[in-house]
């Protein structure tokens, strides 16, 4: 007999295509039917009103670490996402060694945390997504995150790979990708992976390419050199014949500001030149990362504890501080700091939690660079910063154009996260598609589930068909929205009463069912992503 019927929905199937009425039937986790009336089931839900769609995937996550603690993941399965792509902007914990894990913990603390007492029991990363097969709420996706290649191979050295550390990177990447990842992270603003010049991402984009995976890199600038930094991305993929899939593709600080026609057409040009070339990008304005990123390349060479004695040195500190507020480290894209844009999310002294470095600065009566440097040493570099540098203009451009899918981008183990960790799947469809009209709601669906289902190469997935696993949401059109903000960023969104994976409720007339039906899905050889 027929486990699940949902009778009567608004199906948006994520081909992009108008909506329908249908009946659609679950049995044994998978779409059995498409269609209707159906007679009865196990279980039927009257879905009259709601809108039902494929499951919805997060193509830039942090969880990386959150799946694993808190393996109900009730941030993203109250919004409806069904499958997530971790190990992003080139720095994760696999693969690592026993040198560089504690590196590795330690670079990211600020993003994922660092629970005492965890098992770090993998190092391959193989052995990680085994990891996570032992029980999740969502399904995962895995990039080979490049930074912690580097780590394995040289260090934090500044400098360009010899001929052995190439091909020693270039074993990793295509070890990582046997063994289940999809492709390959870049975060080319964040120390080691920053030191990487574009002969070394050609080559090991190459072998992803072999290996039918794609590339998708956290570029060298968001700001001043932003355009300059989305055409060097497209000409690595090109020089090496990789699928591209643009990190959190936005444009930020005042200097991009109405410049989204620029990106488009640079977008456009590449994709009619034949590049398989994919975005993401998150519906909100300000942006999320550590204080420690803005810091000039030179200053992170060689790793945290170098850095942190460059803190302390008279010399070095001066000269950090001309690169921040004078010539714009490249840390900080190239554009002179703006002290009243950040404000801290995560830090050891949570009275600084909420403020604005400008803000604590006046609060103490001292320079907003000193209260820069005494964070960063007080929390280990670990100090996390919301940095209010967006254009509304540009986002909404950007989410308009056929080669878009959506990202959280959400940092999840910090004190205060951005919202968009907590809201940006229904955000998109509250907001961006009821409240202002940017995108029609059946369009939106596809941006959020057959697209990103297509970039991965999932087989059976992000659409609603039979024979599809059912990882399946429904919600209702006319009340989906966000309720994260700035200042409670952990209120889980309302208008999903419903959410699937794999025929089995996460969500359950709005309830959280802590249920684990999720696991890894991994690269086969044959292309296709199980």
């Amino acid at each position: 007999m027929t486990d699940l019927v949902i009778r009567g929905a608004r199906l948006f199937d994520g081909t992009g295509g108008p909506e329908r009425r249908a009946d659609v039937a679950v049995t044994a986790g998978r779409i059995e039917a498409v269609g209707g009336p159906r007679l009865g089931g196990r279980r039927v839900l009257d879905a009259e009103g709601l809108a039902l769609g494929p499951g919805f995937v997060d193509m830039h996550a942090h969880s990386d670490l959150a799946l694993l603690t808190e393996p109900d993941h009730a941030a993203k399965v109250a919004q409806g996402v069904t499958c997530e792509v971790l190990g992003q902007d080139g720095l994760s914990y696999a693969p690592v060694d026993e040198r560089t894990l504690p590196q590795v913990r330690r670079a990211v603390a600020g993003w994922n945390g660092d629970p005492p007492g965890f098992d770090w029991d993998w190092r391959s990363v193989g052995g990680y997504l085994d990891r996570l097969d032992r029980g999740i709420a969502v399904n995962a996706c895995y990039l080979v995150p490049h930074g912690s290649v580097r780590m394995l191979a040289m260090g934090w050295e500044a400098r360009p790979a010899d001929e052995a550390e190439l091909a020693r990177m270039r074993q990793l990447v295509a070890q990582g990708l046997t063994e289940g990842a999809v492709g390959l992270s870049a975060g080319l603003t964040y120390p080691p992976g920053m030191y990487a010049p574009d002969t070394e991402l050609v080559a090991l984009c190459a072998v992803v390419a072999a290996h039918g995976g794609f590339f998708a890199p956290h570029h060298r600038s968001y700001g001043a050199g932003a355009l300059a930094a989305y055409a060097q991305m497209i000409e690595v993929a090109r020089r090496a014949g990789c699928p591209l899939h643009l990190a959190h593709a936005t444009l930020n600080f005042a200097v991009n500001r109405g410049r989204s026609g620029e990106l488009l057409a640079l977008l456009d040009a590449a994709l009619d030149a034949g590049l398989d070339l994919t975005l993401d990008s998150y519906p909100y304005l300000p942006g999320s990362t550590t204080l420690a990123a803005l810091l000039p390349s030179w200053a992170a060479e060689g790793g945290p504890e170098a850095t942190l004695a460059r803190l302390r040195d008279p010399a070095a500190l001066a000269r950090i501080r001309h690169d921040l507020e004078v010539v714009g480290s490249d840390g900080c894209h190239g554009v002179p700091v703006e002290w009243e844009t950040l404000s801290v999310s995560g830090s050891r002294d949570p009275s600084a939690v909420g403020r604005t470095l400008a803000e604590l600065a006046a609060r103490a009566r001292r320079a907003p660079f000193d209260i820069y440097r005494e964070l960063l040493l007080a929390d280990e570099l670990s100090t996390t910063i919301l940095q209010s540098v967006g254009d509304e203009a540009n986002v909404r451009a950007v989410m308009r154009h056929r080669a878009h899918t959506g990202g959280s981008d959400g940092l999840l183990g910090v004190a205060r996260p951005h919202p968009r960790a907590f809201g940006t799947f229904p955000r998109y469809l509250g907001h961006y598609v009821r409240e202002l009209g940017v995108l029609g709601l059946a369009e939106c669906v596809a941006h959020l589930t057959g697209r990103p289902a297509r970039r991965l190469g999932l087989a059976g997935r992000g659409l609603v068909r039979p024979g599809h696993h059912a990882d399946l949401v429904l919600f209702d059109p006319d009340t989906v929205a966000d309720t994260a903000t700035f200042e409670e960023p952990g209120q889980r969104p309302v208008g999903l009463p419903f959410v699937l994976v794999g025929g089995v409720a996460v969500v359950d007339e709005g309830r959280l069912t802590g249920a684990l039906p999720g696991r890894a899905l991994r690269r086969r050889p044959d292309g296709t992503v199980r």
